[in-house]
């Protein structure tokens, strides 16, 4: 493989296991050292570690709470000091809470509110924290989901809401960026085999949402970090401001 990555280092919110690990991984193939966030998965995060330095490249983890709008700048400060640059930023550190449609007496409040802050505001702040220090030429991919575009069931508002925005946002911070060839994109998916699918589908994703497929199967994370890649390599140089959809015609 070829290694178009190769002296760049990218920075992977959410990298300690799901798509984000599958992502850094795939990062780390194409010769990008990586650093990774995460919560409470200390023991995940550094086998993650471990087998990104197995790959030839350089890698750590840092414990960030994106919860905290003010542990965004530790973060990125993290990164620069250990790497002395940051050339990728892919922001994929999310929650879903989802199930209750907005008018359930016992709709969760604090835990969508919860979610709208990592989600949407803490992804904010971290991307304030690194577009300054972020190399001309640089990339940043939002990890969106099929329902920020399409919404076919109910219970989903918030965390729909949630994605909806990052598309919008993602758009003005292209247009912010653009005059240092920095582009910003948003990567869509569709249902993933990951822990956050699993806590709301359960063992398996029901007929009602496989017939909302044209292609009938949910994506592999392997198909969504390729995009990624693509984004974040010399190829994917001239798409900025687009929300791109990895979900086998889901909705269309």
């Amino acid at each position: 493989m070829s290694k178009e990555l190769k002296g760049k280092v990218a920075l992977v919110t959410g990298g300690s296991r799901g798509l984000g690990a599958v992502t850094a991984l795939a990062l780390a193939e194409q010769g990008a050292d990586v650093a990774i966030s995460y919560v409470a998965s200390a023991d995940k995060a550094e086998a993650v570690v471990e087998s990104l330095k197995a790959k030839g490249v350089r890698a750590i983890a840092i414990r960030s709470d994106q919860a905290d709008m003010a542990a965004a700048r530790p973060l990125v400060d993290q990164v620069m000091a250990a790497f002395g640059r940051l050339d990728i930023l892919v922001n994929n550190a999310a929650i879903a809470v989802q199930g209750k449609p907005v008018d359930d007496p016992d709709l969760d409040t604090v835990n969508l509110d919860r979610q709208w802050q990592i989600n949407v505001m803490g992804t904010v702040a971290t991307t304030r924290a690194a577009a300054p220090v972020l190399s001309n030429g640089g990339r940043i991919i939002f990890i969106g989901s099929g329902l920020g575009s399409h919404v076919p069931f109910p219970g989903v508002a918030d965390y729909a809401g949630t994605k909806s925005a990052l598309s919008g946002y993602a758009k003005g911070v292209a247009r912010d960026l653009g005059g240092r060839d920095i582009t910003v994109n948003v990567v869509q998916p569709g249902v993933m085999p990951t822990d956050m699918a699993a806590a709301v589908l359960g063992d398996g994703v029901p007929d009602f949402l496989m017939n909302l497929h044209a292609i009938r199967r949910i994506a592999t994370l392997e198909e969504v970090s390729a995009l990624v890649c693509f984004l974040a390599g010399p190829n994917g140089g001239y798409i900025t401001g687009g929300v791109i959809d990895v979900a086998g015609g889901f909705g269309i």
